[in-house]
């Protein structure tokens, strides 16, 4: 195993003292328990965003948090929930006076204690809205249920928008809500990711083979076939999005092509080529695009792709100011 380390024990600190020294307009760390919260929280009368899980899918969260996103992020250990302690602080330290949000993705260790978080915030008003979006398997190693992957990114950026335009937080909720149900997402990978405590990969994958719906962590996909060439790829991963989402011809999606880590935008843009291709032939128009390593599996080799059928209210929140390590547009 080679990384750029200190010692397996240290990732997590290390990296978050790194983030704090680099980006201290933008954000406040707490070493004791970890967590990341904007510079200027909390913010009087705005509903404050929470969101958290395993570290090593940077830039999610911690990257997202900023004016415009994300008010705080928890991370736990490589690819290990963060605890209740942890998310439930966070909530406290963010809280304006106007509610906090939860924003889940849905693995088991994140949905119970971002709820025992809940019940531990006392005085505060915790609404949660668990990300499902995945459509590769139903339960997988970590979930009852679809995982929650690339729409965790999309529903951050959009409610955060609405955040900080002043919405209520039941305003925020249900337009996180909408986010979820009509996202969906799928992954491959050609290669595994290394978790720094296990020293080797996750799992094997012959020179010449793939494995299509993996999960962030490793997980199993659907099924493990023969290397392909991108626009193949393409179609196995968007055909099944398109199969599950109803969209249709006018119809306008936010296409979001992920890197899993290891993938360079190169090839990212000859997915997004294909996938352009296969919308046009069926009407749909991308009327707004996310390409590059948004919520990555450390050095994973592969890609996801995330549709998200959009309206009008989405449109405008995706398009407003933010200003975050990991995205910013409009400052």
């Amino acid at each position: 195993m080679k990384k750029l380390i200190n010692g397996v024990d240290d990732v997590v600190a290390d990296s978050l003292t790194g983030f704090e020294a680099a980006h201290p307009n933008l954000v406040r760390v707490s070493h004791d328990p970890y967590y990341i919260v904007r510079a200027d929280a909390p913010v009087d009368g705005k509903v404050g965003i929470v969101s958290g899980g395993g570290s090593g899918h940077e830039p999610m969260h911690g990257g997202f948090v900023g004016m415009g996103m994300l008010d705080a992020a928890c991370p736990g250990e490589v690819f290990t929930s963060p605890t209740p302690d942890q998310m439930m602080e966070a909530t406290s330290a963010i809280d304006g006076g106007a509610g906090v949000l939860h924003i889940v993705k849905n693995y088991t260790g994140d949905v119970m204690n971002f709820e025992m978080a809940a019940e531990m915030a006392e005085g505060t008003d915790v609404r949660a809205v668990v990300i499902d979006d995945d459509v590769a398997v139903q339960d997988s190693l970590y979930t009852a249920g679809r995982r929650g992957v690339g729409a965790t990114v999309l529903a951050e950026k959009i409610c955060g928008g609405a955040a900080e335009a002043g919405k209520s937080l039941d305003e925020v909720t249900e337009l996180c809500e909408r986010v979820n149900a009509n996202g969906r997402s799928m992954g491959m990978a050609l290669t595994s990711c290394t978790v720094p405590s296990a020293g080797e990969p996750t799992f094997e994958l012959g020179d010449d083979e793939m494995e299509i719906g993996i999960g962030i962590h490793g997980e199993p996909g659907r099924e493990r076939k023969k290397v392909a060439s991108a626009a193949e790829v393409t179609a196995m991963l968007t055909e099944p999005i398109l199969d599950d989402l109803d969209v249709g011809d006018g119809e306008q999606v936010l296409a979001f092509v992920n890197s899993m880590g290891g993938t360079p935008l190169i090839e990212l843009y000859i997915v997004y080529a294909e996938l352009a291709k296969i919308l046009g032939d069926r009407g749909v128009n991308i009327a707004r695009n996310l390409i590059g390593p948004y919520i990555t599996s450390l050095e994973m080799q592969g890609c996801s792709i995330t549709l998200l059928k959009l309206d009008e209210e989405m449109t405008n929140y995706w398009d407003a100011p933010v200003h975050t390590a990991g995205l910013r547009w409009g400052v």
